[in-house]
């Protein structure tokens, strides 16, 4: 998906939230959103969304000297889940279709958002995807292809949602073993997407054959870009390949082979797909 006008505004928005986040400096907060506007002044508009916000939140880290603005919400936000994760376990495993449940669990984590939302309520959200109907629903591909898949790959969206993608991936183990199951986690921070420290504190990595790969967060050394040929390697080697909210279908919407898992909060991104603002979408592409 390419980057739309509309974003532009957006990226000062994330900037400016960043920024107060960890200062109440109003000289600080200016200088990071002139730099930011200088820096989206010059460059060309022709990458992707998540290009442009790793060059906005370089600046956001450099000129504030604070690795991960989001710690704190972050950290708010593993916690709320895992209060919360018992009780949705206990309902998955009562469903009658636990994967199905499973599923829209996962999809309702993704509105932990603080880069297209400055609020939200995670309970209501959950409330709201159990009684709504799909947008997009390729639920039953989805089984299919877990009847056969062997190698799991899982683009991870953000802090707090990935113990929801733990209960998917669980319920998923219940119904078939993976030779391997690797997530895909940011290499360093980036708004308040999941890293590997993220997914070691909410137990990611106890599940079984479990590996982790990092994409970069636009710092050298990170991992590679989305949309470079490593990762399209990585997923033409899975045969179940899931990709979790709007970031990642941003990144990867052109490649083929992959479960997109989200909510649109997103208008461009939910025009893109197809379907109105805050739909529900599992869509294979």
């Amino acid at each position: 998906m390419r980057l739309n006008l509309d974003c532009i505004p957006c990226f000062q928005r994330q900037a400016l939230q960043a920024v107060r986040l960890i200062s109440k400096d109003a000289r600080l907060h200016e200088q990071v959103l002139r730099e930011v506007l200088k820096m989206l002044s010059n460059l060309l508009w022709d990458s992707t969304p998540p290009e442009m916000a790793h060059e906005v939140h370089k600046i956001v880290r450099s000129l504030t000297q604070e690795e991960d603005p989001y710690r704190k919400v972050k950290q708010e936000s593993n916690d709320l889940v895992l209060k919360m994760y018992p009780e949705a376990k206990r309902k998955v495993e009562r469903s009658k279709d636990p994967l199905r449940t499973a599923v829209k669990f996962a999809i309702a984590g993704n509105i932990i958002d603080y880069g297209a939302l400055r609020e939200f309520n995670l309970k209501e959200t959950i409330k709201e995807v159990f009684k709504k109907k799909f947008a997009i629903d390729d639920y039953e591909k989805f089984r299919e292809n877990l009847a056969d898949a062997k190698k799991l790959l899982f683009f991870t969206d953000n802090a707090g949602e990935i113990g929801f993608d733990k209960l998917l991936v669980e319920t998923m183990l219940e119904e078939k073993r993976f030779e391997k199951v690797r997530f895909v986690v940011k290499g360093g921070p980036i708004i308040n997407d999941a890293t590997f420290e993220d997914a070691i504190y909410m137990s990611l990595g106890a599940l079984p054959n479990v590996e982790f790969l990092t994409v970069s967060n636009g710092e050298v050394g990170t991992g590679p870009d989305r949309n470079s040929l490593t990762v399209k390697g990585w997923v033409e080697q899975h045969d179940l390949v899931i990709s979790k909210g709007q970031g990642n279908y941003e990144s990867l919407s052109e490649y083929n082979g992959i479960f997109f898992m989200l909510m649109a909060k997103c208008p461009l991104i939910a025009s893109d797909i197809g379907v109105d603002k805050k739909g529900v979408i599992l869509r294979y592409r």
